[in-house]
């Protein structure tokens, strides 16, 4: 009776994960449910983020001077300039909150942003997906099923404020219903040639009109 109950509890556990608005501006939100009580544990969702997507080290860091979100990145910089061609992976380990009304609850959203792809032929958009993420709970109290939980793999910060080491563990969990996919424009090798050419004219014409201003009105000695 106890195994069954066990097992349950394991099957219980679900994660789901949104992309909310539109473009390339988006709102990652994770909600997560177990199928045990975690009363004095801290949940966290490690999601590994592929190179088209990342999270701006800089935004993160003043929405947690006001209290807004609790995320970690690992590595904790980012190049936000660069294309989804030369940037890397990042982890993203988001620390969830309880959800009003239900102890098992957890929940959090965290900004994302889609980064420039490559022109490609005959397609304007191309599809990124994002990985389920991990379940993590650490509790001070050690009274996880051993049958559910199992130490991560990958040691996490404590939490946002304490990046020191704690002994995280995770579960394997009911796969989200769908899929979060992110659909990102992207220019068409067609275009190269038109968007060079009204680049570079209007390139010179801001260059002209900035002269232009600078000789009428700029004082030379």
């Amino acid at each position: 009776c106890v195994t069954s109950d066990v097992q349950a509890a394991c099957r219980d556990t679900t994660v789901t994960q949104e992309l909310l608005k539109e473009g390339f501006h988006r709102d990652l939100l994770v909600k997560v449910e177990l199928g045990e009580d975690a009363v004095g544990c801290a949940v966290a969702a490690r999601t590994r983020l592929p190179p088209a997507i990342y999270v701006d080290p800089y935004e993160l860091a003043t929405l947690q001077q006001h209290n807004l979100t609790k995320a970690v990145l690992i590595p904790d910089v980012a190049d936000v300039e660069a294309p989804e061609y030369l940037a890397t992976a990042l982890d993203l380990v988001l620390y969830l909150e309880v959800d009003s009304g239900c102890s098992r609850c957890f929940r959090a959203a965290v900004p994302v942003h889609a980064r420039y792809h490559r022109p490609t032929e005959g397609s304007q958009q191309t599809l990124v997906v994002l990985e389920s993420p991990e379940v993590l709970l650490c509790c001070c109290h050690s009274h996880l099923a051993a049958e559910c939980w199992q130490p991560a793999e990958v040691g996490a910060p404590c939490s946002a404020e304490n990046i020191g080491p704690c002994q995280w563990h995770s579960t394997t969990h009911r796969p989200a219903p769908e899929e979060s996919v992110l659909e990102v424009p992207v220019g068409l090798k067609e275009h190269s040639s038109l968007v060079c050419a009204l680049t570079l004219l209007t390139t010179l014409l801001c260059a002209s009109l900035i002269l232009a201003a600078t000789c009428r009105h700029g004082h030379f000695s």
